[in-house]
């Protein structure tokens, strides 16, 4: 089990990863289209890059569970799904209202929320959890926040997605051992697309050429960022205690500031250099529990 739980480390650490970066794509991406068309795009391409997974799998899939019947994947998927497009909605709408460093902090708060909802359901958490969480939501303090912390329109908009990042992981947790992880990636993918393409159809002005140019970011946006890690996470949260998997994604704001480094050019000051030490610290800190090491 020991084995299992050091792969899902891996699995949680490298969607991190394609997430950080995937925030360069959706910066360059958001100059040329709106946020719901960005995000219905890019879940469509996700879902259909997962496709020919799922079928090849259909009937072969020894890590589906008997239970997970079509039923129980369309409820499922239709449920993360939902989470998924209402989290990632509120985050979008916020940062317009909002900064980057205080979206970016308020948003890292779902690695405190976690183990926080999941008193509600009864899932204690280890004295190593909770330091991990706490050492990793200041150092996404002092890698992300700047200037004065007022609780703006964008900032509630942030927050309450912080929320559903958190339900998110917890759904996540819940499902992916009842249902096998492509079907369940599939699926929430597809609603999030559905749900999204609907409401900028409503609200957003479409247009092809905005959309060309904004291509390679949606590409990576669809095929990395949403067909690869969103996979990893659904993947690897089988043989992961939520609040563990909460605080290794939440590396995605590090390897957000490192892709920005690397691709515009953006600079790290000492203050951020002690956030990313401290998010690491705090990581390395939730490990040392025999809950995660099964």
């Amino acid at each position: 089990m020991k084995e299992r739980a050091w792969r899902s480390n891996v699995l949680l650490l490298t969607a991190a990863v394609l997430w950080g970066f995937a925030f360069v794509a959706q910066r360059a991406g958001m100059e040329h289209v709106g946020p719901f068309i960005f995000n219905g795009v890019r879940f469509a391409i996700g879902s259909m890059s997962l496709l020919p997974l799922v079928l090849i799998r259909k009937h072969k899939d020894a890590s589906d569970p008997p239970s997970a019947d079509a039923k129980t994947v369309v409820l499922g998927g239709s449920l993360t799904g939902l989470a998924l497009f209402i989290a990632s909605s509120l985050q979008q709408i916020g940062i317009v209202y909002t900064t980057a460093g205080k979206a970016g902090f308020i948003t890292g708060l779902y690695v405190i929320i976690v183990p926080i909802l999941g008193l509600f359901w009864s899932q204690r958490s280890d004295i190593s959890t909770w330091a991990g969480a706490i050492l990793a939501t200041i150092g996404l303090y002092l890698l992300s926040f700047k200037g004065d912390f007022t609780i703006s329109p964008g900032d509630l908009l942030v927050l309450i997605s912080a929320f559903f990042w958190a339900g998110h992981v917890h759904i996540i947790a819940r499902l992916s051992a009842r249902i096998g992880p492509i079907r369940l990636a599939f699926s929430q993918f597809l609603i999030c697309s559905v749900l999204s393409l609907i409401t900028a159809a409503l609200v957003e002005d479409i247009a092809i050429q905005s959309l060309l140019k904004a291509a390679v970011p949606i590409l990576y946006g669809g095929l990395i960022s949403v067909g690869i890690a969103f996979t990893l996470q659904v993947v690897g949260q089988r043989d992961a205690h939520p609040a563990h998997a909460a605080i290794i994604l939440s590396l995605e704001t590090v390897f957000a500031v490192i892709g920005g480094w690397l691709i515009l050019g953006e600079t790290l000051p000492l203050r951020g250099l002690m956030g990313c030490v401290l998010m690491f610290i705090g990581m390395l800190i939730s490990q040392i529990t025999g809950k995660l090491i099964m």
